[in-house]
């Protein structure tokens, strides 16, 4: 199998997770305790994820400035397009209670919560398609972060929007579309990077790893605190050690 295909498989893989936390949200009511429980856990998977396996292969292979350079420009991109989106409404995407704005009440806000799930997807899927380019598969301990992390964002912020009186249509439409982005941007990255040199695919893991790290703290993080803030702490350490374990097996 080619590589970019096999990259668009596994990117869309990964954002199917998405789609089956909406799935869970739109037809089973989970306690939110339980819903910010896996949201702090996932966020512990994520941030070690990009600590080990991201940053730390991109600094090795790219050097300590580019990748600290690289991943600080990812964080500033993403934070600049989320200011703007928040703006319009996508604040509280993840969010699984009433804190979602309605059509009605912010006109627009139901695009900007879409862009914005797009937003938080794409560079975990580039980061999925790159990992594949080493030659040696694809990275395993990235794919699990991306996908546990992926089940509690699809459930809390589906859950938010059925709060909120969006329609079926629309939230496992955003869901499904999301989906199939993440595998459009692997398969993207992939063959854009294939045969790139190995200081290029280093700067491009750092700049998607700033952006998820961010992404965690801005969206995520908040979600798992504000219902579990006295477990948090533990829920997201248990989730790092979840993922460090599975890149040492």
């Amino acid at each position: 199998m080619p590589i970019w295909l096999e990259a668009g498989a596994w990117g869309l893989l990964a954002g199917g997770a998405l789609v089956i936390g909406a799935l869970i949200a739109w037809f089973v009511t989970v306690p939110r305790a339980v819903v910010a429980s896996v949201m702090a856990f996932g966020s512990g998977v994520l941030i070690s994820a990009l600590s080990f396996d991201l940053i730390d292969e991109a600094e090795t292979t790219g050097g300590l400035v580019p990748t600290l350079l690289g991943a600080l420009g990812g964080a500033i991109v993403y934070v600049a397009a989320n200011v703007f989106l928040a703006r319009r409404g996508a604040q509280h995407r993840k969010r699984s209670e009433e804190q979602q704005p309605s059509e009605d009440e912010q006109a627009g806000s139901g695009a900007a919560i879409a862009i914005g799930a797009l937003l938080d997807g794409i560079p975990e899927s580039v980061v999925l398609g790159v990992s594949l380019l080493g030659g040696g598969g694809v990275g395993v301990p990235v794919l699990a972060a991306i996908f546990i992390s992926n089940l509690p964002e699809g459930l809390s912020s589906a859950a938010g929007m059925k709060r909120n009186g969006r329609s079926a249509r629309y939230v496992f439409g955003v869901w499904v579309g999301i989906a199939v982005a993440s595998g459009i941007a692997a398969m993207v990255g992939s063959l854009l990077l294939e045969g790139a040199p190995d200081e290029t695919i280093a700067a491009i893991t750092a700049v998607a790893a700033g952006a998820i790290l961010a992404m965690v703290a801005d969206t995520m993080i908040p979600e798992a605190f504000e219902k579990t803030h006295l477990y948090a702490g533990l829920l997201a350490t248990i989730g790092f050690l979840t993922a460090f374990a599975i890149g040492r097996v």
